[in-house]
C-alpha cells in the first residue's frame, strides 16, 4: 500500500465482503485448502488453420488424457474394444448414445454400468478440485443428483446399494441419456482446465469458423494471435487491404463456404466483376489449391480462379496504399504496380528486372498503375460494408480481442505464434514506429496496444485507419512479431518464374534458437519477459517442423517447444505428422504427437481414436501444487490482505459488523 490512508481505505472496502473476524478467517482457511491442490491441467494447440473436425477430436479427447484416465479406472478388467468404445462416447455422447443403444440386447445393464464407469471417471478428474468448483461445472437441472454421486461418503452405508438405488430411479424415470451425456461433458471440462491457443485458427482448412464457435462455448480458454488471425481482425474492423487479404487467401484454398455460408457474405458482386474484366482464358496458376475431400467442377473453378485472380489484383493496388501511407513499415518497393513496365512485361525486383508470367492487367492503368476504378471502388466499399455487418464474423472477433493478446505470460511459459525479431548476433532487434524503437517485449506491448486501435479506436477516425494498417503489418511485415519473415512473396510467386524471389526469410530468431546458443538465448527472451528457472519455458507455433526430416520440435536445451507440426492437411506431406499438441499438468510437460484424422463420421462408427504418441518436455521435481502457479501467488497476496483485515479487527481499528 502507497501510505496508511490508501491501506485503510482498502480495507474499508473488503470489509464489505469480509465483515468479520469468522467470515475473513474461514476464507483465508479456504483459500489455504484451494493452494494444496494439485495445478490443474493445461492443454495446448496451435496452427488450427480451420481444421475444425481434427480440432474437435482433439479437443474432446484432451489430446489423449481422456483415454488415459479410462485405462487407469478400467485397466484391463474392460476389453480393450469396450473402452475405446467409452472413449467415443465420453468424446460424442449425442452421437454416439443412439448406436451403441441400438445394438444392446439388456439395455439397463448397459446403462447401469457405463453410468457407474462414468462415476468412477469423473470422481477421479474432480479429485483435483474443491466442491465448489465441480458443483459450478454441474447442469443446473440434474446437478444436485450428480454431485451426490460424485461426493457421496461411503463410512455409513453400502456404496454398490447407494449407487444402485439412485441408478434405479434414473432409469425409472427415463432419465439415463440425459445423465450419461451431462457426465461426459463434465468428464471433458474437468479433465483439462485451461486450453491456450497460440494462434491461426483462420485459413487453409475449411472451417475456422466452426472452431471458433468451439473455443466461445469452452470453459476457460485463451489465445495467442497468429498472422492468419490478425488479418481476418482487420478484415472485421473494416481495413479494405485485410478484407481483399482475407478473399485472396480463402479463394487460393477453394474456402468460400466459409466466407458465404459461414460468415453470411455474398460474393455475387464479385463474381459479376470477375467475370467482366477476367472473362477470358485464364492461367491454371489461379485455379485453387485442391483439398483431396472437395470435388469442384471444370466449371466452378475457372469461376473460382477469375474471382482469384480479380481479388489478388485489387489486394496489390491497396497493398501500394498502405505502404504508400506508412513509411514505418519499410516495404517500399513492395508495391509491384508501380514497378512493373507494362508495355514491355517486366517487373523491377530487388533491382533486378524479371519476365511476368501473366502480363493480363485489365483494370490496371499504366499511368497511375494503383487507382481503383469506379468499379473497383463500389465492390470495395460493398465487401467492406458485408464484413463489419457480419454479425457472426463480429462475434468472433471481439471473442479474438477479449481472450486474446500477442502474448501470454502463464505459469512459467511464454506463449506467442511467431517468433521474438532479432539481429544475427543475438540481441533484440529494433524497429521504429510513431519516432520511436521498440524491441523484445516493449515491441510485443506495442503490437498489441495497435492491434487493438485497428478495432477499438472512434470509427473513420485517424487512429483506427492507422490501426487497422498496423494489423496489416502484423499479417506481413518483416519485424512484425506475429510473421517472423521477411517478406509475404506472394507476388513473386504469381508473377515471378525465378524461385530465388520467392524466398520468404525466417528472422534470426528461428536460427539462433536452434543454434550452438539456443540455450542462452532462450534463457534471455524469458529473462525480457520477467520468467527464470528449470520450469520455465518459450511455447510458439507458426512455423511447421518438419519431423518427417528429422527436425525436432524441442529446441535450446528443452528450453523452447515448437507445437505447428501441421495441424492443416495441407501440410501433412511437408511435415509428416499431423500436428503437435502440448498438456501441461502437476507432475510436468508431455508432447503429443498426432496422426492424420480422417472424419468424425469414422471416429464415432468405428471407435477410432487419433494415434499419438507421449514424449515428457519437463518432468517436476516435486507435484507442481495450485500454490506454484499465477492463480496460487494472487491467492497468497489475497491472504496477506485478509490478514491485515483480520489485525484492523482485532486492533480495533475497524469494526465488525455482524456476528
Amino acid at each position: 500500500m502507497a501510505d496508511n490512508g490508501e491501506q485503510l481505505r482498502y480495507l474499508q472496502l473488503l470489509s464489505k465482503d469480509f465483515p468479520t473476524i469468522a467470515a475473513a478467517a474461514s476464507e483465508i482457511i479456504r483459500i489455504e485448502a484451494l493452494l494444496r491442490l494439485p495445478k490443474g491441467t493445461e492443454h495446448f494447440m496451435s496452427d488450427l488453420h480451420g481444421e475444425h473436425e481434427a480440432f474437435l477430436h482433439i479437443l474432446n479427447n484432451a489430446s489423449g488424457v481422456i483415454r488415459e484416465k479410462i485405462d487407469l479406472v478400467l485397466g484391463d478388467s474392460v476389453p480393450a474394444h469396450d473402452r475405446a468404445e467409452l472413449a467415443t462416447l465420453i468424446y460424442y455422447p449425442v452421437q454416439k448414445l443412439p448406436e451403441i443403444k441400438a445394438k444392446q440386447t439388456d439395455l439397463d445393464g448397459w446403462y447401469r454400468r457405463t453410468l457407474l464407469q462414468l462415476i468412477e471417471l469423473c470422481r477421479l478428474v474432480s479429485s483435483k478440485h474443491t466442491r465448489a468448483h465441480v458443483r459450478k461445472c454441474l447442469p443446473a437441472n440434474c446437478g444436485y443428483i450428480l454431485d451426490e454421486l460424485l461426493h457421496a461418503h461411503f463410512e455409513d452405508h453400502d456404496k454398490d446399494l447407494y449407487y444402485g438405488q439412485i441408478i434405479d430411479s434414473i432409469l425409472r424415470y427415463e432419465r439415463a441419456d440425459a445423465y450419461i451425456i451431462r457426465f461426459c461433458e463434465v468428464i471433458k471440462h474437468l479433465a483439462v482446465d485451461t486450453l491456450h491457443i497460440l494462434g491461426d485458427m483462420f485459413d487453409r482448412g475449411a472451417r475456422p469458423d466452426l472452431i471458433m464457435d468451439q473455443l466461445i462455448a469452452h470453459h476457460d480458454v485463451d489465445i495467442q494471435w497468429g498472422n492468419h488471425d490478425v488479418v481476418w481482425m482487420g478484415a472485421a474492423a473494416g481495413s479494405a487491404v485485410c478484407v481483399f487479404t482475407v478473399l485472396k487467401t480463402s479463394l487460393a484454398y477453394g474456402n468460400l463456404d466459409l466466407i458465404e455460408t459461414g460468415y453470411g457474405i455474398s460474393l455475387r458482386g464479385l463474381e459479376r466483376f470477375a467475370m467482366d474484366f477476367y472473362g477470358g482464358p485464364i492461367d491454371r496458376r489461379w485455379i485453387p489449391h485442391a483439398d483431396d475431400r472437395e470435388h469442384l467442377s471444370p466449371d466452378v473453378q475457372t469461376r473460382n480462379a477469375r474471382m482469384h485472380k480479380a481479388v489478388t489484383l485489387l489486394m496489390f493496388k491497396l497493398e501500394a496504399g498502405v505502404i504508400a501511407r506508412n513509411p514505418d513499415f519499410r516495404m517500399q518497393g513492395r508495391d509491384y504496380l508501380n514497378h512493373i513496365d507494362y508495355e514491355a512485361g517486366t517487373v523491377t525486383c530487388h533491382g533486378q528486372v524479371y519476365p511476368l508470367l501473366d502480363r493480363d492487367f485489365p483494370t490496371v492503368d499504366p499511368a497511375d498503375p494503383t487507382a481503383l476504378t469506379p468499379r473497383e471502388q463500389a465492390l470495395v466499399q460493398e465487401l467492406c460494408r458485408a464484413f463489419t455487418q457480419s454479425e457472426r464474423l463480429q462475434r468472433h472477433v471481439q471473442f479474438l480481442y477479449a481472450h486474446g493478446a500477442v502474448y501470454k505470460v502463464f505459469n512459467g511459459n511464454l506463449l506467442f505464434h511467431g517468433a521474438v525479431p532479432m539481429t544475427e548476433d543475438g540481441a533484440f532487434a529494433p524497429e521504429r514506429f510513431e519516432g520511436r524503437l521498440y524491441s523484445g517485449k516493449a515491441l510485443f506491448d506495442y503490437c498489441d496496444r495497435r492491434a487493438r486501435q485497428g478495432y477499438f479506436a472512434p470509427p473513420d477516425s485517424p487512429e483506427r485507419r492507422a490501426g487497422q494498417d498496423f494489423l496489416w503489418y502484423l499479417w506481413c511485415g518483416a519485424l512484425s512479431p506475429i510473421f517472423g519473415r521477411s517478406a509475404m512473396t506472394t507476388f513473386e510467386r504469381l508473377y515471378i518464374a525465378d524461385e530465388s524471389t520467392h524466398a520468404e526469410i525466417k528472422n534470426p530468431y528461428y536460427k539462433l534458437v536452434s543454434g550452438p546458443r539456443a540455450e542462452e538465448i532462450a534463457v534471455r527472451i524469458l529473462a525480457e519477459f520477467g520468467l527464470s528457472g528449470e520450469g520455465c519455458h518459450i511455447l510458439n507455433g507458426h512455423v511447421p517442423v518438419r519431423a518427417v526430416e528429422g527436425e525436432d520440435p524441442v529446441k535450446a536445451g528443452g528450453r523452447l517447444v515448437v507445437i505447428d507440426g501441421g495441424f492443416c492437411r495441407a501440410y501433412h506431406r511437408r511435415t509428416g505428422i499431423a500436428g503437435y499438441t502440448l498438456v501441461y499438468n502437476s507432475r510436468g510437460m508431455t508432447l503429443r504427437t498426432h496422426q492424420p484424422f480422417e472424419s468424425t463420421a469414422k471416429a464415432i462408427l468405428e471407435d477410432e481414436d487419433i494415434a499419438s504418441k507421449s514424449k515428457p518436455i519437463y518432468v517436476a521435481r516435486e507435484r507442481i501444487l495450485v500454490r506454484d502457479t499465477d492463480e496460487g501467488r494472487a491467492f497468497l497476496a489475497t491472504i496477506a490482505d485478509l490478514s491485515r483485515l483480520l489485525d484492523a479487527y482485532r486492533a480495533g481499528v475497524l469494526v465488525q459488523h455482524g456476528d
